[in-house]
């Protein structure tokens, strides 16, 4: 039998995390991008064996803990889901937090993290939430038109906040209207694929985000259903999406720095967020808490067919 690999389940506002603490391959010394592309091209099996069924699911994230270039760093993390790798990820990052300090690895207070896309930073308060900033996150298209077949014309942002998103509003948000939301997102994803529309060098916009209004005005100043790339929807917020949401939302003059901005998930949990001026765009703040779920020792049978998970496709 392989070593395990032991893993921290958390939840961020109920979007799930499973946190790699010990057993992953050596992925090389280099900056977490290139260690993105050495566990991609060598160490995929990772991945699948913990996000695929029938150990994982779809909706679940994963999160490898690698050792940091700069010894200032706690650590560095590459994020994955279940059709491959992110640049970053909010909620996930709320979620290495919890867990690290859960195994009595860091303390209240700031802790700087690399990540494939850029250096984040994260405050652990004393109420145990966690503020992340985020990597500059901006607006790229604005006030896009997009013929959508099955939908129509719609009008919508690109923007970047650690993952690339088209957000464009939606009328019709609440958790009984999930299989339409998600249909509509998926036919828009196609749309931009077809009529080849990019973030910045020509990077794939893999995020699709519907907002509206929250369900009740006391408990958020908005709400989004968020379709990642894998096919399923975030049950959080979305910590990079509600950073490109802050980005859209400075660009408009809509939102002053520092002013709060409470984002409702579709399951009506909430992120706090505000942000700050940057050079090219703004530097988001979020908070939120999340809670550890489980410790799990991994085990790795190689006589068992799906030991590195059901093959998809």
């Amino acid at each position: 039998m392989n070593d395990p690999l032991e893993v921290v389940d958390t939840h961020t506002a109920g979007e799930p995390t499973r946190v790699i603490v010990n057993g992953v391959p050596d992925l090389g010394s280099g900056s977490m991008h290139a260690r993105l592309a050495e566990m991609r091209a060598h160490a995929d099996w990772v991945r699948t064996a913990l996000i695929h069924e029938p150990r994982g699911s779809d909706w679940m994230v994963g999160a490898t803990l690698q050792p940091p270039l700069d010894p200032g760093s706690v650590a560095g993390v590459i994020f994955f889901n279940n059709c491959g790798y992110l640049g970053m990820c909010g909620h996930g990052l709320i979620g290495v937090v919890v867990a690290l300090h859960h195994r009595g690895q860091i303390g209240f207070g700031v802790h700087k993290f690399e990540t494939p896309v850029g250096d984040v930073f994260a405050t652990l308060h004393a109420d145990r939430s966690v503020s992340i900033t985020n990597v500059e996150s901006y607006r790229f298209h604005h006030c896009l038109k997009l013929t959508v077949p099955g939908v129509g014309q719609i009008v919508g942002d690109v923007a970047y906040g650690g993952n690339w998103f088209f957000l464009t509003a939606s009328d019709k948000l609440s958790p009984q209207c999930l299989p339409e939301l998600k249909t509509r997102c998926l036919r828009i994803r196609h749309a931009l694929q077809q009529q080849q529309i990019f973030g910045a060098n020509r990077a794939e916009i893999d995020h699709i985000e519907l907002f509206g209004p929250p369900s009740h005005r006391d408990v958020a100043d908005a709400r989004n259903f968020v379709l990642c790339p894998g096919g399923e929807y975030d049950r959080s917020p979305c910590g990079t999406g509600t950073s490109a949401k802050l980005a859209c939302l400075a660009a408009d003059g809509a939102l002053a720095p520092g002013q709060a901005w409470r984002q409702q998930s579709i399951i009506g949990s909430v992120f706090k967020a505000s942000y700050q001026a940057a050079s090219t765009g703004v530097l988001p703040t979020i908070t939120a808490n999340a809670f550890v779920t489980a410790e799990t020792k991994v085990l790795l049978d190689p006589h068992d067919p799906y030991h590195f998970g059901i093959p998809q496709g």
